[in-house]
């Protein structure tokens, strides 16, 4: 991101003390706490450490506090941090399969083994300001807390037994790290992902409503959205296994979209795939879609010009961090070069003969 600025220091030392007094705000007013925004601000929080790629729900509502609630700037305060951390080494794959899942719904089966659990959604909110809120009026205990514990198998499980959907490939070559390396194309799915995975909400949510509109002839189902923890393991070379180190709350969804075959496959359905940490399930959903729509090539489907089908278009464009740099950096000081421009324009005036004309009417 564009960070120079040309100007006096005083003058940037009294702009800063002047956002510390607004992000403050009034005095007679509570402090925000960094524990109130991570339990009570838990979306804003999950959001942040889905596209700052760090999982830590303290750090996240401290930078949002930072931030003033400007999630882009928390996002980017969370990425900065993050290039300061030492890596010690690499997870190995979670098994989602294996989720307590506090949130599980399908779209496709009605009957599923575990079944279905609607869990804490806005799904059937009626969309009405409640006032009580605003009285702090204290919200009654849910009846029943309990996650769905055990191996919970994936929706899919169920098409995999007739081969009615594609078998994903597998490949033990290590994925590239986005984190570490420079996107660059032709970007493959596991790239594509990690894309998606840190890529803004609203720009995923855009492309992923122009498929279902038809700019990519994406018609999908949800065959599955689930979101639980998951332990965390990380080989130890001196134990030999690998041994847990924590866990994290994930959402994962998996589209299931039509796809009428080719000459060397059958028909079947194929899949669409989207995995987020915390509970964010809107951004799930558009990853899978957009990811799906992505796939047009290595499924041998005709690219018809939509945005969700160009690669380049929108992985280059997805990362709200490099996108906010490159728009704002427009109004810090361009002095010389408009300067340079200004004169530009009024030499072809006056080769054109325009400012002559001009004075001679007035």
């Amino acid at each position: 991101m564009y960070v120079a600025v040309k100007g006096g220091e005083r003058a940037i030392e009294n702009a800063h003390a002047w956002l510390a007094e607004e992000r403050r705000g009034d005095k007679g007013v509570a402090e925000l706490g960094v524990a109130q925004i991570r339990e009570q601000l838990a979306l804003s929080v999950n959001r942040v450490m889905a596209e700052g790629s760090l999982y830590d729900p303290d750090l996240a509502a401290l930078a949002i506090k930072q931030a003033r609630g400007d999630l882009i700037e928390a996002i980017f305060l969370i990425r900065a941090y993050r290039t300061t951390l030492p890596r010690f080494g690499a997870s190995e794959p979670v098994d989602t399969g294996a989720m307590a899942c506090d949130r599980r719904i399908s779209a496709t089966f009605k009957d599923l083994p575990g079944g279905q659990v609607l869990g804490p959604t806005f799904d059937y909110t009626h969309r009405l300001l409640d006032f009580k809120l605003a009285a702090d009026g204290e919200v009654a205990e849910a009846p029943s807390r309990e996650a769905a514990a055990g191996d919970v198998p994936h929706v899919t499980d169920f098409l995999n037994r007739e081969g009615l959907i594609e078998q994903a490939p597998h490949d033990d070559t290590p994925p590239p790290d986005l984190t570490r390396e420079p996107l660059e194309m032709p970007a493959d799915r596991a790239l594509r992902l990690q894309a998606l995975t840190r890529a803004d909400e609203g720009f995923t949510l855009g492309l992923a409503y122009s498929t279902q509109r038809g700019y990519g002839r994406n018609h999908a189902f949800v065959g599955e959205l689930r979101i639980g923890s998951v332990p965390v393991e990380m080989d130890i070379p001196e134990l030999g296994f690998a041994v847990e180190v924590g866990e994290v709350t994930l959402t994962e969804c998996e589209t299931v979209n039509q796809f009428t075959g080719s000459k060397t496959e059958p028909p079947q359905f194929t899949r669409g795939y989207g995995l987020v940490f915390g509970q964010t399930e809107r951004k799930a959903i558009s990853m899978a879609l957009v990811d799906r729509a992505l796939r047009w090539e290595e499924l041998g489907e005709d690219n018809v010009g939509a945005p969700a089908q160009d690669a380049e278009f929108v992985l280059y464009h997805a990362d709200n961090i490099q996108a906010t740099g490159f728009l704002e950096h427009i109004k810090l000081p361009h002095y010389v070069d408009f300067q340079s421009e200004l004169e530009l324009v009024r030499k072809l005036r006056r080769e054109a003969g325009v400012d002559q004309v001009a004075e001679a009417a007035e």
